[in-house]
């Protein structure tokens, strides 16, 4: 049978480029790869990718390309010296090969020399504070841990008048190339975990980490108006990196302490304000706490539970925000307990009268009364 013209296989005129003729063999061995085709499409596919891969290998050499053009096939016999599965054609070939690998499974060409290094794992730290302490703001010391250097072996993780060896297994390079035909995939060498080294004898006071786990003091700043589940970030207090890797970072995370009178909502407070019946009913000036203070409300007459006063910028000041929050005041009308028989006549007295009143005096309960009966009929 005869060959397909290389120019034709992969879909170029004669006079194309280099590259041209190296992304006309990209495009078409991603298409025509075996991973990439299966079932009865496999086989057809697999002939497809050879003839690809045979013209890329005459093709992207000069010398065998103008053998090629002069000669046809018969300048590029396989048994003539320089011939398919030459060094040079090879080199050309794994070139444009490691490309394709790349762009199929994710990876990046070419890597750094040496150990690979690995960023430190991140460290979580809760931190409860109170609602007056997440207004103004506070500095505070918190202990976390912390790698030092074992002071045995100095660390190098070796047993003290003995060292670490050089990993036989990656020569020191942390890294081991894995073939499978074709393709060539690196990896964490799996003797040393890719710290280039080995120790025989590992140091019995850090176990060959060479490094121990221990606390450290933090001064942290905690800025006015934070808020419960925000999070501050302490960069480069975290876990240590791998290799000489840079370290993780500490997050501390805000916890509110519940409050005896107010709660938070954003920068707003909120909360309850009892007074008596007789203060609801007549009216009067009644003193309520702020964050700063207290401040004086009035209370007009009549007023009735669930009523809500509210005294702007008396709340927080958010660490985002240009101006404080409000204060919301709840009355809570407190119903009299434990009432001597004296004062239970004067109630008694006191409701004879307001019933004979009528609605004005309990506008609320004669309109209930009136949606009972309507309800009922």
């Amino acid at each position: 049978m005869s060959k397909k013209d290389y120019y034709e296989t992969l879909g170029v005129p004669k006079n194309a480029s280099d590259e041209e003729i190296k992304k006309a063999y990209r495009k078409l061995a991603m298409k025509h790869h075996p991973d990439r085709n299966q079932g009865d499409a496999a086989k057809a596919a697999e002939e497809k990718f050879k003839e690809a891969k045979e013209a890329y290998e005459m093709l992207s050499d000069p010398q065998k390309r103008a053998a090629y053009d002069q000669h046809g096939f018969a300048g590029v016999d396989p048994n003539m010296r320089g011939g398919p599965g030459g060094a040079d054609a090879y080199g050309g070939f794994a070139e444009a090969f490691g490309d394709i690998f790349g762009d199929m499974f994710g990876q990046q060409r070419g890597r750094a020399g040496g150990r690979q290094v690995y960023r430190g794992s991140d460290l979580s730290y809760a931190m409860e504070i109170t609602l007056e302490e997440a207004a103004r703001g506070k500095d505070a010391q918190i202990r976390i841990p912390s790698w030092d250097n074992c002071d045995s072996c100095h660390g190098s993780g070796a047993k003290p008048g003995t060292s670490a060896k050089t990993c036989g297994t990656c020569g020191g390079t942390g890294a081991v190339q894995m073939r499978q035909g074709f393709f060539s995939v690196q990896q964490t060498c799996p003797t040393c975990r890719g710290t280039g080294k080995v120790i025989p004898e590992p140091c019995p006071s850090c176990h060959g980490q060479g490094k121990i786990k221990k606390q450290k003091t933090l001064e942290v700043k905690i800025p006015a108006g934070i808020d419960g589940g925000m999070r501050i970030r302490s960069a480069g207090n975290g876990e240590p990196g791998t290799n000489g890797g840079p370290p993780g970072d500490l997050y501390i995370e805000i916890r509110l302490k519940k409050h005896d009178i107010f709660e938070r909502d954003g920068d707003d407070l909120h909360c309850s304000v009892p007074i008596s019946i007789i203060t609801a009913t007549l009216g009067g000036e009644i003193d309520v706490p702020t964050l700063a203070g207290k401040a004086a409300i009035d209370i007009p007459e009549g007023t009735q539970t669930g009523k809500q006063f509210r005294l702007r910028g008396k709340g927080i000041k958010g660490v985002r925000s240009s101006y404080p929050g409000d204060l919301y005041c709840h009355i809570l009308i407190e119903t009299p307990v434990k009432l001597t028989e004296h004062q239970r006549k004067l109630l008694r007295e006191l409701d004879e009268s307001l019933k004979k009143g009528g609605a004005k005096h309990s506008p609320a309960g004669d309109s209930w009364t009136d949606r009972l009966k309507s309800f009922f009929s």
